[in-house]
């Protein structure tokens, strides 16, 4: 029995300390008995059917990031931010003429208290009107949330294993292309965002690379590419190669200038929905290509 009576004596100090809040922020309102009526309540305070009816919502982003070439015959945290809002419905509401109303029409109203924290930081109260039939939590894109979530991922272009710019590469010899996978820079990388109450979660892995070769010709491979060992000899790569048919000579620098683009495919969910995004990022390296020189 002692228990149940410090629990609504707890009860009902919670209550009023919400009340004195709407008190001072109302001003000329007597609000002082806003709170959860209780039996025994002064009838004069509040009128017994005063209450305060309370929601949280946090509204924030967070995500996490993880963190030589080869020819045929040839010789990179966590971050997180919150924001937390309150939202005190006011019962009952106060007067018509009550400038917390902004000019809006009361009987099609209600009006809230709204309290907002940030990394500790306390943000200053204010009122907020709101249409009877709505609520007062703006209502949330999800695909808005994939983008934020994707936003706080670290994607990066490909990290080209092969070609090397130190690379020794011919004309007419099979090269093989392909890059180092990582979190950032192939995948998958994962990261989710949340507002509103609605949480959506964002997974990115490259679907392809595009090589542009510097000699007019380009190659799509749809997947990191294969290795190049001695063992391999002159064949071609299986999944991602190219042959030059003349030198580098003439090109800027007497190097090509090869670009790997790869396209970043995000699948996300949350929120009742779901979907896909894409995002695009490059690479470049430089490489020389050289003619058979033959020794008499």
């Amino acid at each position: 029995m002692g228990d149940a009576v410090d629990g609504h004596e707890a009860d009902r100090s919670r209550s009023g300390l919400l009340a004195r809040r709407l008190a001072v922020l109302v001003g000329t309102l007597v609000l002082a008995s806003a709170g959860i009526a209780h039996a025994g309540d002064d009838p004069d305070v509040g009128a017994g059917n005063c209450h305060i009816t309370e929601f949280c919502v946090s509204v924030g982003i967070g995500g996490k990031s993880d963190g030589g070439g080869g020819q045929a015959g040839g010789s990179q945290d966590d971050s997180n931010s919150k924001l937390q809002c309150k939202y005190t419905k006011v019962e009952p509401k106060p007067p018509a003429n009550h400038p917390a109303w902004k000019g809006k029409d009361r009987k099609k109203n209600n009006l809230y208290l709204m309290e907002c924290t940030d990394g500790g930081q306390i943000n200053p109260a204010s009122f907020v009107v709101v249409p009877t039939d709505q609520n007062p939590v703006p209502q949330v894109d999800p695909q808005e949330l994939a983008q934020r979530a994707v936003d706080s991922m670290t994607l990066l272009g490909p990290n080209i294993a092969s070609p090397r710019a130190a690379g020794r590469y011919t004309v007419g010899v099979p090269m093989w292309m392909w890059v180092n996978q990582s979190a950032t820079t192939y995948g998958p990388n994962a990261a989710s965002a949340s507002a509103g109450g609605v949480t959506v979660t964002a997974t990115a892995k490259v679907s392809k690379i595009v090589w542009t070769m510097g000699d007019g010709a380009s190659v799509t491979c749809n997947g990191p590419g294969t290795p190049y060992t001695s063992a391999e000899g002159m064949t071609q790569s299986p999944t991602c190669g190219h042959v030059y048919s003349k030198t580098s000579a003439g090109a800027p620098s007497g190097k090509y200038r090869l670009t790997a683009t790869s396209t970043w495919t995000i699948n996300w969910q949350g929120g009742g929905a779901a979907g896909q995004l894409t995002e695009v990022r490059q690479t470049n390296v430089q490489v020389a290509i050289g003619e058979v020189q033959v020794v008499s």
